[in-house]
């Protein structure tokens, strides 16, 4: 498959660039996807979420009513998880750790996979170079490549300027080929991939270098 090419100044180049069919023209396997994309939000969530147990709720520490004699159920403490106000049972912790692991080879094809779905998607750029480190400048770039929606920049090398360049523009996303993920392929309206970056694809996933 052949698509858009691209000077680092945003010009569209002589000739386009030819996709390697064994990274960006597999036959999709939605289970894969699915499982990929799953694995990366748990991989993102972050156990914040924590409740007390009787023994970290504030106060009862003295005993409500004598034991016999009352008539009452007998009970040791007002933060007795069972009474408004007590501690909770089996409540999260914020220790849990909610990370899913994959196997690194259905790794690699997922984010094929991934690739392959979006090949249609996808434009390479000789290079992805804000050299002055400024938003406008990366808004400009990607305005005269006519990118719209969410834009994902594959890079093989990241460069300091460049990432700060787009930090502030929430439809661009600035990955490295080794952070790739199959959530950011799949949530991207375009992807833009450096000439360097596509290169370190093909030797990572296995296509022509």
């Amino acid at each position: 498959m052949k698509v858009a090419s691209y000077t680092k100044t945003g010009s569209k180049a002589s000739a386009e660039t030819t996709l390697d069919k064994a990274v960006f023209g597999r036959e999709v396997t939605p289970e894969l996807l699915k499982q990929a994309y799953l694995r990366s939000l748990s991989n993102a969530r972050q156990a914040t979420a924590k409740t007390k147990t009787r023994g970290e709720v504030r106060g009862g520490g003295k005993k409500p009513w004598r034991q016999k004699g009352t008539g009452r159920a007998r009970t040791g403490s007002i933060r007795n998880p069972l009474w408004r106000g007590g501690g909770t049972i089996f409540g999260p912790t914020g220790e849990q750790n909610y990370s899913v692991e994959m196997p690194k080879k259905a790794i690699r094809a997922s984010i094929a996979h991934a690739l392959s779905a979006k090949a249609k998607q996808v434009s390479v750029i000789e290079s992805f170079d804000i050299v002055s480190g400024k938003t406008r400048d990366a808004q400009a770039l990607i305005a005269k490549l006519g990118l719209k929606g969410g834009i994902l920049v594959v890079v093989a090398k990241a460069e300091e300027k460049s990432a700060r360049s787009v930090a502030n523009l929430t439809n661009i996303q600035y990955r490295l080929v080794s952070q790739l993920t199959v959530f950011d392929i799949m949530n991207a309206d375009n992807v833009l991939i450096d000439k360097a970056g596509l290169e370190a694809i093909y030797t990572w996933l296995g296509g022509k270098k």
